[in-house]
């Protein structure tokens, strides 16, 4: 079974003890957030490895690392074949920047794009600018409803039934 398959089996296990669960991803979270600390103190080195390397190299084991690089994966510049990853398989981490941060901004994970390595990489306003685009790109906007008897938005004069909603 692939890597993917079994991090995703332990990790989103619906019959396991929610107890156990937290803990899972508590410690996920601390060991996430100690890589990510780690690869933006230098964001243009790309780090490559096979997936057991990178773990031993950031100190984690082999399923926090699959997690890891399945939640890095769409900010990649390389996608890695993370759907049939195995221990050998080689792996990179070169992100794109602008859209990690954006990411974990999606992801509400407030505790990544809150770090402070991301002061080096963008000023206070490109993060609230990209924070910005990523919430907006996100909301949905309804166009007021037109009723029949309201004026034609074509400046028309003319009621809406009576104009453009005849069409």
């Amino acid at each position: 079974m692939a890597l993917l398959q079994q991090w995703r089996d332990r990790a989103y296990d619906e019959k396991a003890n929610k107890g156990d669960l937290q803990r899972l991803w508590a410690a996920y979270f601390q060991k996430e957030k100690e890589i990510y600390m780690q690869l933006l103190k230098d964001p243009e080195v790309v780090v490559e490895g096979t997936v057991k390397e990178l773990a031993e190299k950031y100190d984690v084991d082999i399923m926090t690392m699959t997690g890891f690089l399945d939640g890095i994966n769409d900010s990649l510049k390389d996608a890695n074949p993370i759907e049939e990853m195995e221990e050998d398989t080689r792996v990179n981490l070169g992100f794109e920047k602008a859209l990690l941060y954006k990411n974990m901004v999606a992801a509400d994970a407030d505790w990544l794009y809150g770090l402070e390595e991301w002061n080096d990489i963008f000023d206070e306003e490109t993060r609230k600018a990209l924070y910005k685009e990523q919430k907006s790109s996100t909301t949905i906007v309804r166009e007021p409803k037109i009723y029949p008897n309201d004026p034609c938005p074509c400046g028309s004069g003319k009621k809406y039934k009576k104009c453009c909603g005849r069409k």
